[in-house]
């Protein structure tokens, strides 16, 4: 049976639960196979009704004496069930599963598995797993779904884990010859073949068999990232620059000392790494990473100048209209004293013309003019899909390639996501920033919250009040959200004030009069989605307010409260919460004490895993299954796997299985 099988053509399997499936991401029997268990019951102690304790998981093998369904009084369906193991009657109980007396009969035997209770001093398991016995059977009886180490996997509605056992346990050993194992006998060493860690990782034995599993699947997932972003840095490092620049030392000085503020340290250390690389006969391709506030844009800057002075072209890139234009103003401002002529390509406005030219996802358009560019420049690059940055690190000859970012990266995933890029850390802010003060607010004090922001706001400084905005893209929800906060606000808490609304489905010119507005002061609160995140800086908003805050990632939060705090004045960060989970509470509590926004990136890593530092989880670039991003052993390990395979053959042309594997994976990560 083909691996690449659709799996609505699967007997069993028909249209409505192929859509279900879909919502699982999972397409092909690979994908089937390839949906691992999050964890497991173990119900391996076979036990008997006698001596099962409170408390404790059993499995319990015998008869169904009587099985009937009982209405409660508030027209609640409970199934329940005298089972008896020849030892003691025990009593089973379901809850909303009226369907099961027709699928169990008095006189069926069964294997049962699940946590002993006692209600009413009779001893109970609510909630069991079952399954029926066959009709002649003896002790150890191969069970599936309860006696042993029992998968549990992510489900969707309508799709149980007992479903998804079922069919796994039906299509694994008709693949299992399909599964060929890329990996070298060198590297593999002493862990499992594919095939049998997918087996054990399904149907384990015991703890040990899971352990092992989890060993190869884990150093699978990290080593093919690897490989794939070293075998990307060589491969980089063996293609010719545009041109060699010229870094103009002084002119570059005079240019710098002309600037209305001191450059940090730290921005003077990176500057000095990118004009190095620019200098060589290779093409630089670096990331910058720095807290918002921290000046990447002002280095972009000089690097964009130095390119001007060798007479070619700058393609800045921004992920959003709003940072496009963003970016014109504050690019126009440094760069045109000089002499320099800044364009802005977008969807809404086309102009070519200029020495730099800013856009968003329209700069990959065929008909733009792409001759003598030297520097290519993309902002917040995590937010682009690969095959978008490869298309501009591709076209014509190879220009010097500078990506930047406000995002804390913990080391960990520097060294698995981006070992194809050298990085420069901005880890400094400009003098004088003062320190946002941070408050996690419930629900009950909220109205003072309100009243703290209308005085401020009276006072003259300006807010912002942001609702969630869970999925990259600008959703229809998203907006209906924001513009319904934006009513409620406007109606019945601050109607002596201005408020003005920003989300992703306004036109960009209506994004821009909001804009202007706000920082013409013309609105007092500015209601927005977290498209806000990047792009607008107002130094007399002091206030950041952020909506149900548990839904976002730490990272993300200490990235929009930096859109705060940007003058002279004390800034806020409020951040509203209307749950009680303490586990939540006690996550967000960690934005009261900590402003190091690499260590709230860890503490989301550790906690809620790579996607969340990330606002948003990337199809295929961060869906691990088994191995973490926190786990420094094994990316050393894997790290070091590669490195040893590319030193012996940078182009796999000696592990065709290799090759293959990561033409497979571009494909998942960058579809055309």
């Amino acid at each position: 049976m083909d691996l690449k099988l659709q799996l609505s053509q699967i007997s069993g399997i028909g249209y409505t639960t192929a859509k279900k499936l879909e919502r699982l991401n999972l397409y092909t029997l690979e994908d089937l196979i390839y949906h691992f268990p999050f964890r497991y019951d173990d119900f391996s102690n076979v036990s008997s009704a006698l001596d099962a304790k409170v408390g404790e998981k059993v499995t319990l093998q015998g008869e169904i004496w009587s099985i009937r369904n009982i209405f409660t009084r508030s027209r609640k369906i409970i199934t329940q069930a005298i089972f008896n193991d020849g030892t003691s009657p025990i009593e089973l109980t379901w809850f909303h599963q009226s369907w099961l007396t027709k699928q169990i009969k008095t006189g069926d035997r069964l294997q049962v598995s699940g946590k002993v209770s006692k209600y009413k001093n009779k001893i109970s398991i609510v909630a069991p797993v079952w399954e029926k016995l066959p009709e002649t059977y003896s002790l150890p009886t191969t069970t599936l779904h309860t006696g042993r180490l029992v998968p549990v996997y992510p489900e969707t509605y309508g799709l149980t884990s007992k479903w998804l056992r079922a069919k796994i346990s039906q299509m694994l050993p008709k693949v299992k010859e399909q599964i060929s194992d890329p990996l070298p006998k060198e590297v593999k060493d002493s862990m499992l073949d594919l095939d049998d860690a997918i087996s054990k990782i399904h149907f384990p034995k015991n703890y040990e068999d899971v352990q092992k599993a989890k060993e190869r699947l884990g150093f699978d997932e990290l080593f093919y990232i690897q490989l794939a972003t070293q075998k990307m840095r060589l491969s980089w490092k063996n293609k010719p620059a545009t041109k060699p620049l010229n870094p103009n030392i002084k002119k570059v000085e005079k240019f710098i000392k002309g600037l209305p503020f001191e450059l940090t340290s730290a921005q003077k250390r990176v500057i000095k790494d990118v004009l190095n690389d620019l200098g060589r006969n290779q093409p630089m391709n670096r990331l910058i990473q720095g807290e918002v506030g921290s000046g990447k844009t002002v280095v972009a800057a000089v690097i964009m100048y130095v390119t001007y002075l060798n007479s070619l072209k700058t393609l800045f890139m921004a992920p959003t209209e709003v940072l496009a234009f963003q970016h014109l103003s504050t690019v126009s401002r440094l760069l045109e004293p000089m002499g320099i002529k800044v364009g802005i390509y977008t969807g809404s406005r086309k102009s070519e013309k200029g020495d730099v030219i800013i856009g968003t996802h329209a700069l990959l358009s065929d008909k733009l003019i792409t001759e003598d560019v030297g520097l290519v420049i993309i902002d917040e690059q995590q937010r682009f899909g690969v095959g978008q940055r490869t298309v501009l690190r591709s076209r014509g000859k190879l220009p010097h390639f500078l990506t930047t970012t406000a995002t804390p990266i913990p080391r960990t995933v520097a060294l698995t996501l981006y070992g194809d890029l050298d990085i420069s850390v901005i880890d400094e802010l400009p003098k004088g920033r003062k320190k946002i003060n941070t408050h996690v607010v419930p629900s009950k004090k909220r109205t003072d919250a309100y009243e703290f922001i209308r005085k401020k706001v009276k006072d003259g400084d300006q807010a912002y009040i942001i609702t969630p905005l869970i999925e990259l893209s600008e959703t229809l929800t998203s907006a209906k959200a924001a513009t319904y906060e934006y009513e409620k606000l406007q109606k019945q808490v601050f109607s002596d004030l201005k408020l003005g609304i920003l989300h992703g489905r306004l036109k960009s010119k209506e994004k821009e009069q909001v804009l202007n507005g706000f920082k013409d002061k013309k609105i007092d609160i500015l209601v927005a989605t977290s498209v806000v995140e990047v792009g607008v800086d107002v130094t007399n908003a002091t206030i950041m307010v952020i909506e149900s805050a548990e839904r976002f990632g730490l990272a993300q939060l200490h990235q929009l409260r930096g859109r705060v705090g940007r003058g002279e004045k004390q800034s806020y960060c409020l951040l509203f919460t209307e749950g009680s989970d303490s586990s939540a509470i006690s996550r967000l509590k960690n934005l009261e004490k900590i402003d190091d926004g690499l260590k709230l990136a860890e503490l989301d890593l550790k906690i809620r895993g790579a996607g969340e530092i990330f606002g948003t989880r990337q199809s295929g670039r961060f869906d691990l299954k088994i191995a973490s991003f926190s786990d420094l052993t094994l990316i050393e390990k894997t790290r070091e796997a590669a490195k040893n395979i590319l030193s012996d053959d940078p182009t796999l042309d000696k592990y065709p299985p290799l090759q293959a594997k990561l033409s497979s994976l571009a494909k998942e990560v960058m579809p055309d």
